[in-house]
């Protein structure tokens, strides 16, 4: 698979400990629950850059830091408000180590912070978050960090599968959106450039934006629409074409996508829908949950005639230089957290 970059929801010292020399990046986490401590006492974020960074650089590659999860958006304003002095707190204990050049400082965001996304061109951020973004867009601006967004074209097609096309969210052909002058033939970079409109709507068009996660279950429970293999094979499929080509979104043509597909492993003790244990590309033995279609961008279906198939353990890569796919890992069982080295260790020394 030629994994080169991984985003973790922790920053288990065991699996930094592993990649060490090996060139893979690393993206670790502050968890949602550091937040307000870090905001209020500067000394916990050095702390935690001390126990959870400094001893692992420059043998591991850790290249960013995201703090908090999903924040914006929740109703949790004390939260919401923490969010910005603490990723300041984790920037400043960074610089205070002669980091901050090498390791960015971010935090992801689900595109429901957008209260208008389609057409993109309409893009804006809810009112409600609006006090929020504001400090949180002149940091990234400040720092040169991008904005992270959680963007799943999953949940709208589940949400209402009679209206949105199934095509149009798969990378599939389609007619396409039109908006303006630009023709959108899939909702994943749609949502990336309504992210651009609602930064530009205040003030900023010097901050990059990168998919923190994206990806499609390949099974749900029986009201979950569309999760199957079948079109997990085809999103994620066809996104993988699209990324090798090194493909901008219509606004940003010339901008590499950067995306990470979450997620690497199936989480089979994750509660919640069955869809929320089934993203992986891989089963937590290390088996692949399907074969991926590795045809003309846009071709695939997840069945149907190719040029042929992705196979996960191939050491042949996909992806260029400047626009990469990477995985992500979540917190997962006892099991599956075992498997997560030795098989990425075989993936790395093919």
């Amino acid at each position: 698979m030629n994994v080169n970059r991984v985003k973790l929801y922790d920053a288990d010292p065991k699996v930094l400990t592993a990649f060490a020399n090996t060139g893979v990046e690393f993206i670790i986490s502050v968890g949602n629950e550091n937040l307000q401590t870090m905001a209020t006492s500067p000394g916990a974020a050095r702390q935690w850059v001390a126990q959870h960074v400094q001893p692992f650089i420059p043998a591991t590659r850790i290249t960013g830091i995201i703090v908090g999860n999903e924040v914006l958006g929740n109703n949790d304003t004390a939260m919401a408000a923490s969010l910005v002095p603490a990723m300041q707190a984790v920037y400043d204990a960074l610089a205070a180590l002669g980091l901050s050049g090498r390791v960015t400082v971010s935090s992801a965001h689900s595109v429901n912070v957008l209260a208008s996304s389609f057409p993109p061109s309409s893009g804006a951020f809810q009112e409600g978050v609006a006090q929020y973004v504001r400090p949180l867009l002149d940091f990234h601006s400040k720092t040169g960090s991008p904005f992270l967004i959680n963007a799943y074209p999953f949940f709208a097609y589940k949400g209402s599968p009679a209206s949105v096309s199934l095509p149009y969210v798969l990378f599939q052909p389609n007619a396409g959106v039109r908006d303006g002058g630009l023709v959108y033939d899939n909702m994943l970079y749609a949502q990336i450039d309504a992210v651009y409109a609602a930064m530009k709507a205040m003030g900023h068009t010097d901050i990059g934006v990168r998919v923190s996660e994206t990806g499609w279950p390949s099974k749900g429970d029986e009201d979950e629409v569309g999760a199957t293999a079948q079109n997990a094979a085809a999103y994620n499929g066809n996104l993988m074409q699209r990324i090798a080509m090194g493909q901008g979104t219509p606004l940003k043509p010339s901008v590499p996508i950067d995306v990470f597909v979450f997620a690497l492993f199936n989480e089979n003790m994750k509660p919640g829908p069955a869809s929320e244990r089934n993203y992986g590309l891989f089963y937590p033995n290390g088996s692949p949950v399907y074969a991926i279609n590795a045809g003309t961008a846009g071709s695939g279906d997840g069945g149907g005639s190719s040029v042929g198939r992705f196979d996960p353990y191939s050491s042949q890569s996909m992806f260029s230089a400047a626009s990469r796919l990477v995985a992500v890992r979540r917190r997962l069982s006892s099991l599956t957290l075992l498997l997560v080295l030795p098989v990425l260790s075989a993936l790395l020394a093919c």
